[in-house]
C-alpha cells in the first residue's frame, strides 16, 4: 500500500508501548514484554486516526531537576497561603466537577449545546445510532467524497474553482476524517462487538478508498497547479498555504510524481516496509532462564515467596526474559551472576529480527533515494521543525552534553551504593545489570530516612473528581476556560462510564467537547490516549451544493450521500463573522474502576500525571480552532505536538497547582513535602533515564542516515561504548526490542525535543507564578490557538522573546539542546 512511511502526526497511528519499556534494557535493567499494535499508515491530509497514545511517552524519564530544587520554590506554609497572595480563580462549578466524577449516580447536569429531550447517536450525531448506521455512513461518505473528487478533477477549467481548491481538499479530508476518527475510537473503546466489527469495517472500507485517492494523479496536478499559480497563491494565508503544502508533500511521499515504473517500485517498496516492520515488531521468542532456589538467597522473604509460587521446571524457577519474575529478581537479588544472566537473556540476539531490521533500513534507504533524498532521515524530516538529520544530531549532541554531568552523578550514586553494599575499599564499576538492584537500594535507603517524617498516606491517591476540579481551576486561571460537566443523552456515549465535559470560556460560550472514559474494562484498548473525534474548521463558506452541480450530477439523490454534519447536532459556533464546527475529543484510560458503591477509586500520582498530560493534548484540540482542519489543534509537526502536554505535567511540580486539588476526609490531598518525598522514592535516576533516551534517539538517527548495509549490532555497541553510561555487553543485541524504529523512524528525538522546549517555556512563563493569567493568555494566543497553522519556530521565537529561533536552523536546534530536559 502506498505512503506507508507518512509519520504519525499528533500520534494518529498504531498503539505505541511506553518508552519506559526500553529505558532499563538499554541501560541495563528490566522491562515488560513488548508487543506493538500495527496499523496501516495513511496520508495525513486525507485521514489518519487521531489517537494520541499516552503510552508513547517515556513516563519514567521525567527530567533531572531535583525535588530539593523544586521544594526551594515553596515551603509547606507557602502552599497553604498561596491562594491568599495570588489571584486564584475557583468557582462553584469547579466543585461540581468533583461531585460529577466521584458520585456520578447523584449528579445531574445539562448541556447548553444539546437538548436531552430525545435519543441521539454517538458523540451527539444522529447518524451514529447503531452499528449498521456506521456501516451505512461509511458507504454514504465514500459516495459523497467521490462527488467532491469529481469536482476537484474539473477545477482547472475555472478560475473560480481554482481559488476554492485548497478549501475543497480540506473539506474532503474532514469528510473522511469525520468517520475514520470516530471508527478509530469505537473499535478501541466500545464494549459491544457488533459496534467494534462495524467500526473495523468502516475503517477498512475508507482505507481502501483512500488508497485509490493516494494514486489519483489528477488530484495531485490540481493542487500543484494552485500553488504554482502566483495570482492565487499570493493571496493565501499561512494556514491556507500550509494546508496546501501538506497535501503536496503527502502525495509526493507516496511517489505520485514519479514516472510509472518508479511509482510501481515505490508501491512495492512501501509494501515491503510494512511486511518487514511487522516481522521486526512481532513478539520476541527469547529463551527463558532457569533459576535454582538457592540462587534466590538474600532476596526479601516476600519476593522469594512470590517467586516460589511461579511456574517451575525440574525444580527450577522458569524466568522468561522481560517477565514479572525477571523484574523482581533484577530489583531485589544480590546475586550479580544471576542478574547478568537475565540481562543477557533479555537482550539476546534474535537473528530473524536483526535481519528484518537491517533489511527494513535498506528498503527505506532505497525508498528515499527513489524520491531524490540522500537517505530516509532526510525524507522523513523535511516537514518537521528539525528539517534534516544534521540539525537533529546537533540538538542531540548539545542535549547529551547538558545531561551527561547529571547522569554521571547518578551513576556515581549507584557506585557508592554498590561499594557500601559489598563493603569494598574503592568505588567499583557499575554495570548495566547493576542498575535496577542498586537503584532499589537507594530507594529503600531514602524511604528509611524519611519514615516517620511524612504526615500523610504513602499511597498518594487522588479522586478522579479532585483531579478534574484542579484541571478546571487551572484552565480557568491561565486560559479563562472551564470544564463544565454535562449529562449525556441516551446513545451519546459508548459506555455508561463515559462522562462528558463541555469546555466553555469566560462568557459561557462553547469552545468544544471532551468525552472522558477513565476506567479499565474487558476488551478495552490498553494505555491512555487522546483521540481527536472531530477537528475544528470553518464551515460557513463550504459551498457544498456545488459538489453536486459541478461534479456533473445535479440530480444525484442527496439522501444517498448524507454525511456527518455539525449542524445536525448543533455543534457549531460563530465568531468574528465565521461559523466553525466545534472540536470533539476523547480521553480514554484504563485506570482501576470505582467500587460498587460508586465512590471513585483513588488515582495514583502516575495516573494524575497521565490525566494532566492527556488534557494538555485535549486543550490544544479545543483552543487550536483554525479555518482548516488539517492544521487545527494537535495536527501539527510531530516534533512540536507534545509541547502542550509535557508543559501540563510541569504544572504538577508547583504547590500553587497542588492547592487547587480539593481535599476531604475520605480523599485527603497529600502535603507538598509528602509529595516531594514520594517523587524522590519513585524516581531515583531521572538523569540516567533521560540520557538513555538521548542514546536511543541518536541510534535512530544513525540507523536512518547511514549508508545501507551497516551492522545494527556493531553501531549499537559503538554508541554504548563511546557516550553510553554503561559499557556494552557481548552477545547482546538490544536493538531488536526498539520497535519504535519502525513506527518512529528518524523521529524518535521528537519527545526529547518537546521536553526541552517545555522546560524553557515553563521557566520563562510559569515557574514563578503558575497561575498567572497573563502568561497563560500569552501561551494561548501565541502558540495554542494556531494549532499547526503557523511556523512553530516563529511562535517560539515570539513567545520566548528569542528572535534567533525564528530561523529554525542548526544554531536554533543546538540552542534548544542546551536548555536541557529538566522538570
Amino acid at each position: 500500500m502506498p505512503n506507508l512511511e507518512v509519520e504519525r502526526r499528533d500520534g494518529r497511528g498504531g498503539s505505541m508501548e511506553s518508552h519506559a519499556a526500553y529505558l532499563v534494557v538499554f541501560a541495563g535493567g528490566s522491562r515488560p514484554e513488548i508487543s506493538e499494535q500495527l496499523r496501516p499508515m495513511l496520508p495525513r491530509w486525507i485521514a489518519t486516526a487521531s489517537r494520541r497514545s499516552h503510552a508513547q511517552i517515556p513516563r519514567r524519564a521525567v527530567g533531572t531537576k531535583t525535588t530539593a530544587a523544586i521544594s526551594a520554590n515553596f515551603n509547606s506554609r507557602q502552599l497553604g497561603t498561596y491562594a491568599q497572595t495570588h489571584r486564584v480563580v475557583s468557582s462553584q462549578q469547579d466543585g461540581d466537577i468533583a461531585h460529577f466524577f466521584d458520585q456520578p449516580s447523584t449528579s445531574t447536569y445539562h448541556s447548553k449545546l444539546l437538548s436531552l429531550s430525545q435519543r441521539t447517536g454517538l458523540f451527539g450525531q444522529p447518524e451514529l445510532s447503531s452499528p449498521q448506521s456506521l456501516n451505512d455512513l461509511a458507504e454514504r461518505t465514500v459516495r459523497r467524497a467521490q462527488l467532491l473528487v469529481d469536482r476537484l478533477h474539473e477545477a482547472r477549467s475555472s478560475r473560480q474553482e481554482m481559488k476554492k481548491v485548497v478549501k475543497n481538499f480540506d473539506r474532503l479530508s474532514d469528510m473522511l476524517c469525520g468517520v475514520i476518527d470516530a471508527a478509530e475510537l469505537i473499535r478501541h473503546a466500545h464494549p459491544n462487538h457488533e459496534w467494534v466489527d462495524a467500526a473495523n469495517n468502516a475503517y477498512e472500507s475508507l482505507c481502501s478508498y483512500m488508497n485509490v485517492l493516494n494514486t489519483d494523479v489528477e488530484l495531485y496536478r490540481v493542487i500543484r497547479a494552485v500553488v504554482a499559480d502566483t495570482e492565487i497563491s499570493s493571496t493565501f494565508t499561512y494556514e491556507q498555504r500550509q494546508t496546501a503544502l501538506i497535501f503536496i508533500r503527502d502525495f509526493e511521499k507516496s511517489g505520485i510524481h514519479l514516472p510509472p515504473a518508479a511509482r510501481a517500485e515505490y508501491v512495492e517498496l512501501s509494501d515491503a516496509v510494512n511486511v518487514l516492520g511487522r516481522t521486526f515488531s512481532a513478539p520476541s521468542q527469547r529463551s527463558s532462564v532457569y533459576v535454582r532456589s538457592s540462587e534466590l538467597k538474600g532476596m526479601p522473604s516476600w519476593a522469594r515467596d512470590q517467586l516460589s509460587r511461579r511456574s517451575t521446571f525440574s525444580g527450577k524457577l522458569r524466568v522468561p526474559p522481560g517477565s514479572y519474575e525477571a523484574a523482581v529478581i533484577e530489583k531485589y537479588s544480590p546475586n550479580e551472576e544471576l542478574r547478568l544472566r537475565l540481562h543477557v537473556a533479555e537482550s539476546q540476539p534474535e537473528p530473524n529480527k536483526i535481519d528484518a531490521l537491517e533489511e527494513l533500513l535498506r528498503v527505506r534507504d532505497r525508498l528515499a533515494k527513489l524520491v531524490g533524498k540522500p537517505n530516509f532521515a532526510e525524507w522523513s524530516l523535511e516537514d518537521k521543525m528539525a528539517r534534516n538529520s544534521d540539525h537533529v544530531m546537533h540538538f542531540l549532541r548539545a542535549l547529551e552534553a547538558h545531561e551527561r554531568p547529571l547522569a554521571r552523578s547518578e551513576v556515581d550514586r549507584l557506585a557508592r551504593a554498590k561499594q557500601a553494599y559489598l563493603n569494598l575499599p574503592g568505588l567499583p564499576a557499575v554495570q548495566a545489570w547493576d542498575r535496577d538492584f542498586y537503584s532499589t537500594q537507594l530507594q529503600l535507603q531514602a524511604k528509611a530516612r524519611e519514615d516517620g517524617v511524612s504526615s500523610g498516606s504513602s499511597d498518594m491517591l487522588f479522586s478522579a473528581g479532585s483531579v478534574f476540579q484542579a484541571l478546571s481551576s487551572l484552565f480557568n486561571n491561565i486560559y479563562g476556560l472551564r470544564l463544565q460537566p454535562v449529562e449525556v443523552k441516551p446513545g451519546e456515549t459508548w459506555h455508561a462510564d463515559v462522562q462528558r465535559l463541555d469546555v466553555v470560556d469566560d462568557s459561557e460560550s462553547p469552545v468544544g467537547v471532551i468525552y472522558v472514559d477513565l476506567w479499565a474494562r474487558r476488551g478495552k484498548h490498553s494505555g491512555a490516549a487522546h483521540y481527536t473525534v472531530r477537528c475544528s474548521r470553518r464551515i460557513d463558506d463550504d459551498d457544498s451544493d456545488a459538489d453536486f452541480t459541478l461534479s456533473g450530477q445535479p440530480n444525484f439523490d442527496r439522501g444517498q450521500a448524507q454525511i456527518l454534519e455539525p449542524h445536525s447536532s448543533g455543534m457549531t459556533f460563530t465568531q468574528s463573522g465565521k461559523t466553525l464546527q466545534l472540536p470533539i475529543a476523547a480521553l480514554v484510560c484504563e485506570f482501576i474502576p470505582p467500587a460498587k458503591s460508586k465512590i471513585s477509586t483513588g488515582l495514583t500520582w502516575f495516573e494524575v500525571k497521565t490525566l494532566f498530560h492527556e488534557m494538555g493534548h485535549a486543550i490544544h484540540s479545543m483552543i487550536g480552532r483554525t479555518d482548516y482542519q488539517n492544521v487545527s489543534g494537535t495536527r501539527c509537526a510531530t516534533d512540536f505536538v507534545e509541547l502542550p502536554s509535557i508543559l501540563m505535567e510541569k504544572f504538577l511540580t508547583s504547590p500553587a497547582v497542588l492547592s487547587l486539588f480539593p481535599s476531604s476526609p475520605s480523599a485527603p490531598i497529600p502535603s507538598y513535602p509528602d509529595l516531594m518525598r514520594h517523587i524522590r522514592e519513585t524516581n531515583t535516576l531521572p538523569a540516567i533515564e533521560s540520557h538513555t533516551q538521548i542514546l536511543m534517539a541518536l541510534l535512530d538517527q544513525i540507523y536512518h542516515s547511514s549508508p545501507s548495509g551497516l551492522s545494527t549490532t556493531a553501531e549499537l555497541h559503538k554508541l554504548q561504548d563511546t557516550i553510553g553510561l554503561f559499557p556494552s555487553v557481548p552477545n547482546t543485541a538490544w536493538q531488536t526490542h526498539f520497535t519504535h524504529l519502525f513506527g518512529y523512524g528518524a523521529t524518535y528525538y521528537s519527545y526529547l525535543f518537546c521536553r526541552a522546549i517545555a522546560t524553557k517555556v515553563w521557566k520563562t512563563l510559569f515557574e514563578q507564578n503558575p497561575l498567572d493569567r497573563n502568561a497563560g493568555e500569552r501561551f494561548k494566543e501565541e502558540v495554542l490557538k494556531y494549532g499547526g497553522g503557523k511556523e512553530p519556530w516563529e511562535m517560539l521565537g515570539s513567545l520566548l522573546s528569542l528572535p534567533e529561533l525564528a530561523a529554525g536552523d542548526r544554531k536554533a536546534m543546538e540552542l534548544v539542546g542546551k536548555w536541557g530536559v529538566e522538570q
